[in-house]
Order: C-alpha cells, then structure tokens, then sequence
C-alpha cells in the first residue's frame, strides 16, 4: 500500500495513519519528521537546509524531494508507505510523481479525510495541553477532564490552550490549508486516485477508520 494522506489540521489524519500502519504494516512518513532528522543528524541535504533554514526561507522542494526519495529508499518502506505533509502543492505532486516513477513505484490512493471547517474550529479550540506530560486532552470529551477542566487526566497536571489553539489563528491555518489543497485535491482526482472520506460531527476514530476502509476497499 503507498498512500498520500490530505486533511486539515484537526481532521485525525494523524490517528488514521496510525491505524493504518498498524493494520496493513505500512510505514508512516511524515516529512516533518525527516526534515529534523536530516538536521539532526547534519547529513549533506540536513545541511542544505539548514542554510535557507538561516535566511528564514523555506527549503526549496528538490531538497525535500531528494530526503523523500532517500527515505523511501530504507528497508522499512519495502511493505508500503503512508506519506504525510507531502505534497501540499501541485508542482511538488509533479515533482513526486516524477520521483516514484523513476524508483519504478506508483501510489494506490490520495486519501482525503475531509471535516467542516466549523467542527474543526470547535475541536481545536477545546483542545488543551498538559504542562507536565504533554498529553493532548479535548474539553469536548466529558469522560477524560475534571469539572473545572483544569488537570490532566493521566498525571494531574496544569492543562492549558496553546497559542495556534486559538480561533484566529484557527482560521486562518484553515484558509492556508484550503487554498493550497484544493487545487491538489483537483489534480489528483483527474488522475483517479482520490479517495475521500467524510467525518461526520459523532463520529469516533473508530468510525473514521471504518470509513477509511472502505474507501479504500480493504
């Protein structure tokens, strides 16, 4: 199985990729993560990056293609992967299509996990962090919080909102993400790998992946 996975910030693309890499032995590859192991590590394209990192610029797409391609090229990615916070942009999709061509691989499926904007909006501003051990607990979920909403349920600790937890800047990440995604979303449904599925406001995680696989017919 090779996936792209779409969804917006809040959507539970996160839990869904893990369910999937639970379930179908695929490996999750979020480029965040190989962006800061590449720095971390200060290999060759680490250290590219990090010079327009410097100049507070975005690292320019042939960098991220090439620690794509690199990590594609591990053992653990030989089952299948799921590839998470890339593309965003269609010439990155091009660019990417381009480079599993060339590896003589092809993606099954672009999985969007589409929510309304104004459920997310209401899940992530009742979002709250744990200052002590950083679990992330949801006011909207009765069972997990105190009555004041103020401890965290698995150590006690003081729970707070984070900045980017706020409507404003809610908002706006959304608007982001709609502007970048949708002409994406476009383009890979001209190709006939889209696949979406729609979060309804009840819905458990569980059920998301009920709906996850059958729009991908496992």
């Amino acid at each position: 199985m090779r996936l792209v996975l779409l969804g917006a910030p809040g959507s539970g693309k996160g839990t869904q990729a893990d369910f999937l890499k639970t379930n179908f032995d695929c490996v999750h590859i979020s480029t965040g993560d190989i962006l800061r192991e590449n720095l971390r590590e200060k290999s060759e394209l680490g250290l590219r990056a990090e010079t327009f990192m410097n100049k507070g610029e975005l690292v320019p797409d042939a960098i991220i293609i090439d620690m794509v391609k690199a990590r594609l090229a591990e053992d653990d990615v030989a089952k299948g992967f799921l590839m998470d916070g890339f593309p965003r942009t269609i010439p990155q999709a091009d660019a990417f299509d381009k480079m599993l061509s060339g590896m003589g691989l092809h993606l099954d499926a672009v999985l969007l996990i589409k929510v309304d904007d104004e459920l997310l909006v209401r899940r992530l501003t009742n979002r709250r962090t744990c200052r002590a051990c950083g679990k992330i607990v949801s006011l909207l979920d009765v069972d997990l919080v105190t009555e004041d909403a103020k401890n965290c349920p698995a150590c006690g600790g003081e729970l707070y909102q984070r900045k980017d937890d706020s409507e404003s800047v809610i908002r706006n990440r959304l608007y982001v993400y709609r502007e970048q995604t949708e002409p994406l979303t476009a383009w890979y449904e001209g190709k006939g790998l889209l696949r979406i599925v729609e979060v309804q406001d009840h819905y458990m995680p569980e059920d998301t992946f009920k709906g996850v696989k059958a729009a991908l017919n496992l």
